[in-house]
């Protein structure tokens, strides 16, 4: 491949990383009538989509994949350098952070070291993964270091931030504004021909703005989520109702806007902020916020165990275990951890989730003889009035409800079944 122009190969684009991001990303461009590459090193996650069957839960993938699996436009590999055969190249590999606060690259690294010896002059680089600042320039560089490459001119190197809601994808992959910070010369404009395969809009910027704003769209996320739960600590402190508080600061009034509390969480939003915090000019700002997020599981035990006493030997039963409603992704979970601080109660816990891929407890198993149940992730299941009923109907005796998503209407965090019962009918 390195002997010959990228521009020549017969595979339009591949997609390095069969995750929540990349493969509806690989599909998608399938669907549009381009010729893929997928590439990833999980062998159950290749078997399931060879045999046509997403491994993970998207709205709308499903059929997405039926249509691609059938029209034979998507191939698959377990090989990086096998995303060479063709001209575009989108990474789409995870980015953790390390615990000191500092990004871990070494996956994209890794991905780097295997395609050096194939890269060929007119090829493009896609970074579609979150990154932190300068990280597409590093990547540029080191192509130059490594192969001689001027970036911008024999190969295209840019950041094209993914910034979709799980989900969401098929809705926004053409409506979302795509943002693409290339080096060089000429790198933006060559990307912006591949994506332009979606429809939406494209926003040309340089590289380190296309980072930055990928990451502290995270940053206003988890930041906005971070103010109701500070004031749900706060009311409990004043024996005051967060929801009562939150409607008096929203209502009718122009400069209001205060989000809902719950549990905070994902892959994105927990370590996204330490791609600022790494080299910030504020440092602890970020930090505080993620101390108030992922405080509130212990703010939901301690208020427990304020109620009720000791948890030992005491049946508690978590509704959900992902991180986000309607979905099946547990990455970065706070029910984990709250099921943790739970154990370490010595608390029996019982947990259901209907979405999670790996079988739990039925709702009536995981609720019978509880004496308390946490709402840990609002899926419409809960949601629905007839989960209050169960709760009722087979937890062990009045138990005691925790609910920071309000999800039957009662607007209490913390009361008892019977009490959410006759204040969901009353507030209907």
């Amino acid at each position: 491949m390195a002997s010959m122009n990228a521009s020549q190969s017969t595979v339009d684009v591949s997609v390095i990383g069969l995750g929540r991001v990349g493969l509806p990303l690989a599909l998608s461009f399938a669907d549009r009538g381009l010729r893929v590459v997928g590439v990833d090193n999980d062998p159950a996650r290749l078997g399931a989509v060879r045999e046509g069957r997403m491994p993970f839960q998207e709205t709308g993938a499903q059929e997405l994949l039926d249509r691609v699996h059938a029209s034979g436009r998507l191939s698959l590999s377990e090989r990086v350098a096998d995303a060479a055969q063709a001209r575009h190249i989108v990474i789409t590999l995870g980015t953790p952070s390390f615990s000191h606060i500092e990004i871990d690259m070494r996956d994209i690294r890794s991905a780097l070291d295997d395609l050096l010896g194939v890269l060929a002059p007119g090829h493009s680089l896609i970074l579609r993964s979150t990154i932190a600042p300068g990280t597409t320039e590093f990547v540029a560089g080191y192509l130059t270091k490594h192969r001689g490459f001027a970036i911008g001119e024999d190969v295209f190197v840019a950041h094209a931030p993914e910034r979709i809601a799980a989900g969401r994808f098929l809705e926004e992959i053409d409506t979302l504004p795509c943002i693409i910070g290339g080096v060089g010369a000429r790198s933006g404009e060559v990307v912006a021909e591949r994506f332009a395969a979606f429809g939406a809009q494209i926003v040309q910027t340089t590289p380190v703005q296309a980072e930055l704003a990928k990451i502290w769209a995270n940053i206003l996320r988890y930041t906005h989520f971070a103010l109701p739960n500070l004031l749900m600590m706060d009311c409990e402190r004043y024996a005051a109702n967060v929801f009562e508080v939150i409607d008096l600061i929203n209502r009718d009034y122009p400069r209001g806007g205060i989000a809902q509390p719950g549990f905070t969480a994902g892959t994105c939003l927990r370590k996204d902020f330490a791609f600022s915090e790494e080299r910030s000019v504020a440092p602890g700002m970020l930090l505080a916020v993620s101390r108030v997020n992922e405080s509130v599981p212990l703010f939901l035990v301690e208020g427990i165990k304020r109620r009720l006493g000791t948890l030992a030997n005491r049946k508690v039963a978590v509704l959900g275990l992902t991180f986000k409603a309607d979905t099946d992704d547990e990455r970065d979970s706070l029910a984990h951890k709250l099921i943790r601080l739970l154990e370490r109660e010595l608390a029996d816990v019982a947990v259901h989730d209907p979405h999670v891929p790996t079988p739990t407890p039925t709702l009536e198993q995981a609720l019978d003889g509880a004496e308390v149940v946490v709402v840990a992730a609002d899926h419409a299941e809960f949601r629905d009035p007839r989960a209050l009923a169960v709760i009722a109907e087979r937890s062990s005796g009045d138990c005691l409800v925790v609910d920071p998503w309000n999800c039957w209407g009662a607007a209490q965090v913390f009361a008892y079944a019977s009490e959410l019962i006759t204040l969901g009918a009353t507030n209907a």
